[in-house]
């Protein structure tokens, strides 16, 4: 699903990553733990096409992802490529629907097959009696199903996590984790989440400690 090989990364004088190796099978939720700092954050983002390295490779779902740029490499990531941060990144205006379905609609389906995927994704995460909330009118776990919902709406291949339970209480970072397995479980996504919680770490199929810019 994805391999990555060689990945370095310097910001100015500072040497963030320094040789990233490794691999991720179909289906795996894997969590990349460390200290503040470490680069996994920064390896997450390379990895998800956020950000270019400045040597290695990464081979995502087929797709050797350096030979992409520009509009190509949008479609890429917005097909294959789910993202969850610890901030929600709602839009405010919008209901739980049209925030979900946004990554469809940037894709090019219609508005009306973008609101039904996002319906029956909403429901499938339990949300399905705040479809027409703001996020305003949403608890933090509410809030952070909806972002999973909008993640997952163009069936992704991968969906990558940034911290996504650093902004919740303990009960509701407990239910995202919970959260993740199931989508795992019943519909074979896979995950790879930056977390500092040892409790999400420890439920993951394997972690990945990174220590000084390397697995």
């Amino acid at each position: 699903m994805i391999t990555a090989t060689g990945i370095t990364k310097k910001f100015g004088d500072t040497q963030v990553l320094k040789g990233v190796h490794l691999s991720i099978a179909r289906g795996e939720v894997v969590s990349v733990a460390g200290a503040s700092g470490a680069g996994k954050s920064t390896l997450l983002h390379i990895l998800g096409t956020l950000m270019q390295a400045d040597t290695g490779t990464v081979n995502l779902d087929g797709t050797d992802v350096s030979k992409l740029s520009g509009t190509k490499l949008s479609k890429f990531r917005n097909a294959k490529i789910g993202f969850v941060f610890q901030f929600h990144q709602l839009l405010p205006e919008f209901t739980s629907v049209e925030n979900a379905a946004l990554p469809a609609l940037i894709s090019g389906l219609s508005k009306k097959e973008s609101f039904a995927r996002a319906e029956e994704i909403l429901k499938f995460l339990g949300m399905g009696h705040r479809l027409g909330n703001k996020p305003g009118q949403l608890s933090g776990g509410e809030q952070q199903r909806v972002a999973v919902a909008r993640a997952l709406v163009n069936k992704p291949a991968v969906v990558m996590a940034d911290e996504p339970s650093g902004n919740l209480d303990s009960a509701n970072a407990e239910e995202l984790h919970k959260l993740f397995f199931k989508l795992r479980d019943e519909m074979g996504q896979t995950f790879l989440i930056v977390t500092h919680n040892e409790q999400l770490a420890q439920m993951s199929d394997r972690i990945l400690t990174m220590r000084d810019g390397t697995l």
